[in-house]
């Protein structure tokens, strides 16, 4: 069966290295929410500052997955591929040290900038290597490196939750060090029979845009956007904001919200690397459903008892049994089996691009709707999950058996990929 069929190491290599674009991304949103209460005290901020800084951080990460996504198509996805880490790690380096708020958000800008840039970028990479019976396995495995940046966020925060700014520093220092580390790897990684770059970096045929707008690859980019906003909603605003609710609303303390936080990620963990062995099989899509379910229960449960604590214990445990299995993974998978391979990048890039800016928006209004009513917020995302559940079934239903018949299986030779001769053969 190809979804149990071995998959080569360098292969793994390189998505463990385009995963970082998950576990950098994942790491700096999560951090920021870590760090949201010690830096209100210590620059003295109010909650729509706070708000301010979250929804930045998403912002930036919108308009980098769109700049980037875009960028990488035309001059060449290795060289952005290469490079927007580097930047990364820059932005990561000026919000470790920041001496002030100012100084903060320009970090903050930098590092939301190029992680944003590196999601599409790194999806298409891999996707572009991957033959296509690894496809899945392999563009869900950057989810497994999500999950990993969220963990080592609240660890961090768990364990130095009594520190202060110093704890705050180190956090956001792990994040410069792991992307400095990732840019000297990715500058060794070498893929089978990659064609050279010119001079300039550009690729031998610029894409034009006109290849975006096309019915083939409007309707998957507008289902597979409507499936990560509305999820995203829920699941972004819990990212951004579990620490920071279960602080202001459920009444806990700093040390036990981030305990709670990283009591549960070994669950999602671990199911996510199931996710991952499932991911090229039909049970990817048969799973769905159950946990889309699942999911939708744990946010009804946590709204009915309006963010009490008890609630929202069961909220998280429910909420980590179901997602990695109705989440981010399968937009990521669902979004490279659908879209059309050599406008990849630019495509995911833009429903990335606008669900981040929706989730922006949102962010900045979080703070305040839950101090106002936390049952408003926690009812409206359980509708959002639900309106990512139909989107989803309609995915599965109508676009995944299309694409299998319509999308073709080899990747643009303009960007490295495996050769249909070399070791890693792809399924004819």
């Amino acid at each position: 069966m190809a979804g149990t069929r071995p998959i080569p190491p360098p292969l793994w290599k390189a998505a463990a290295l385009s995963g970082m674009a998950s576990y950098l991304d994942a790491g700096l949103i999560v951090s920021i929410s870590v760090n949201l209460a010690v830096y209100r005290d210590s620059y003295d901020m109010g909650v729509w500052m706070a708000g301010a800084i979250s929804a930045i951080v998403t912002g930036c990460i919108a308009v980098g997955s769109l700049v980037g996504g875009r960028l990488a198509d035309l001059f060449g996805r290795r060289r952005v591929y290469n490079w927007d880490i580097f930047c990364f790690a820059v932005g990561a380096l000026v919000i470790t040290l920041a001496p002030d708020d100012i100084t903060l958000l320009v970090g903050v800008l930098v590092a939301g900038l190029a992680a944003g840039a590196d999601l599409p970028t790194s999806l298409a990479v891999v996707s572009d290597a991957a033959p296509s019976w690894a496809r899945g396995r392999l563009v869900a495995f950057t989810q497994v490196m999500w999950m990993l940046g969220i963990t080592v966020a609240i660890f961090l925060g768990f364990v130095l939750s009594t520190t202060g700014m110093t704890g705050a520093r180190l956090i956001t220092g792990q994040l410069a060090v792991a992307a400095l580390v990732t840019w000297a790897l990715r500058s060794r990684l070498k893929l089978p029979d990659e064609p050279p770059e010119t001079e300039t970096g550009a690729t031998p045929e610029a894409i034009s845009l006109k290849g975006v707008w096309t019915r083939a690859a409007l309707l998957p980019m507008t289902a597979t956007f409507l499936f990560y906003v509305t999820w995203g909603l829920g699941a972004n605003t819990f990212g951004q904001f579990g620490t920071y609710l279960l602080v202001t609303v459920s009444d806990a303390s700093q040390s036990l919200a981030t305990g709670i936080n990283m009591a549960f990620i070994p669950i999602g963990v671990l199911l996510t690397l199931a996710f991952v062995r499932v991911a090229d099989s039909p049970w990817r899509d048969r799973l769905f459903h159950v946990a889309a379910v699942v999911q939708i229960l744990a946010f009804v449960i946590a709204s009915l008892t309006a963010g009490a604590l008890v609630g929202m214990l069961v909220f998280f445990v429910l909420y980590q049994l179901s997602n990695p299995f109705a989440g981010e993974a399968n937009y990521k998978v669902w979004s490279q089996l659908t879209l059309p391979a050599d406008t990849r990048a630019t495509t995911q890039g833009l429903t990335y691009a606008l669900s981040r800016g929706v989730f922006a928006v949102a962010a900045f209004f979080t703070p305040a709707l839950a101090d106002h009513s936390p049952s408003v917020l926690l009812w409206t995302i359980t509708a959002c999950m639900t309106a990512a559940a139909l989107a989803g079934v309609f995915i599965i239903r109508v676009l995944v058996p299309r694409s299998a018949r319509a999308v073709p299986d080899g990747a643009d030779l303009r960007v490295p990929s495996a050769s249909p001769t070399g070791p890693f053969d792809k399924e004819h």
